[in-house]
């Protein structure tokens, strides 16, 4: 009959399922949204994420471990990244020095994120005396060198992974102050928070609710962007000594530790430095591509 359809023009939709399996997964679907490189460092990041996870459970070597007999080996099969002056292997001591920097890193990166927000909010919505004394003070702390500030604070406190994250802490928050400052003055006369105020809402409820809400895009892309420059900057105060101590593996530390045999054996600077390019490379590109999909989405 002319009404039937016939079962040749019906579309496709197992293979439409086979074709699109990733679309009900958010994760995968938020990922495949940021094109080509924004994938990329995805799979770089979770490939760093887990090694640092995994090797140092699996793998034969204690991160600690030594043998004085396999000492300053080079690249092999038993050792993917050869053995440092006290024959520990490197490969695993580089996935558990991801897990330090990487632990380190992200927690640096939330209490920036949470004190410069917190503080950029205030400034923003309340204004007046208050948006100038947070203002004022992040000027200050900006135009400092920061990694001059960092070694100060550092030194005064002794070294520690703890000490270099305060001290990075302590001058990397004034960027996401002043960010957001700007963003909530854009936003805070809206129609929406006139509304919120008409019926009565108190200015907590208002900047929490109604204000952060529509401000968070370019605060987390300059957050994506921010991790790379926040893991060099925590390894390079690592590399002066003032960070993770022996024997604690760190990538920084590493890179010091194989410094007195780089013409003898320069894979012991090589791959740490590695680990630390491959990971600033996978957060770049991932920020890269949230910043032109938050671009497009304005």
């Amino acid at each position: 009959m002319a009404s039937l359809i016939r079962a040749s023009e019906l579309p496709d939709t197992r293979q439409a399922k086979r074709r699109d399996w990733s679309v009900g997964i958010p994760a995968f679907t938020a990922i495949r949204q940021l094109g080509i490189a924004g994938m990329s460092g995805a799979i770089i990041i979770a490939c760093l994420v887990v090694m640092a996870v995994t090797v140092p459970l699996v793998s034969p070597y204690g991160v600690a471990e030594t043998r004085s007999a396999e000492r300053l080996r080079e690249p092999e099969f038993a050792h993917p990244f050869g053995t440092d002056r006290l024959g520990r292997d490197q490969f695993t001591r580089a996935a558990a020095a991801g897990r330090t920097s990487l632990t380190a890193t992200v927690l640096a990166l939330a209490l920036s994120l949470t004190i410069g927000v917190g503080l950029g909010l205030l400034a923003g919505y309340a204004g007046g005396a208050i948006d100038m004394v947070v203002m004022r003070v992040a000027d200050v702390i900006m135009a400092l060198p920061t990694l001059v500030l960092g070694i100060v604070v550092a030194a005064l406190f002794g070294p520690a992974l703890l000490t270099v994250v305060i001290a990075t802490v302590s001058f990397w928050w004034a960027g996401y102050a002043r960010v957001t400052r700007t963003l909530v003055r854009q936003v805070r006369n809206e129609p929406f928070v006139e509304a919120s105020r008409a019926i009565g809402a108190t200015p907590w409820r208002i900047a929490t609710r109604e204000v952060l809400p529509h401000i968070w895009g370019p605060i987390i892309v300059m957050a994506a962007l921010d991790v790379g420059s926040l893991l060099m900057t925590l390894s390079g105060l690592s590399f002066l000594g003032l960070g993770a101590q022996p024997p604690t593996p760190e990538w920084g530390l590493m890179l010091a530790d194989g410094r007195a045999y780089f013409l003898d054996a320069p894979f012991l600077m090589f791959f740490p430095g590695l680990m630390i390019f491959l990971c600033v490379l996978g957060v770049n590109l991932l920020g890269t591509a949230l910043r032109q999909r938050v671009t497009k989405s304005v």
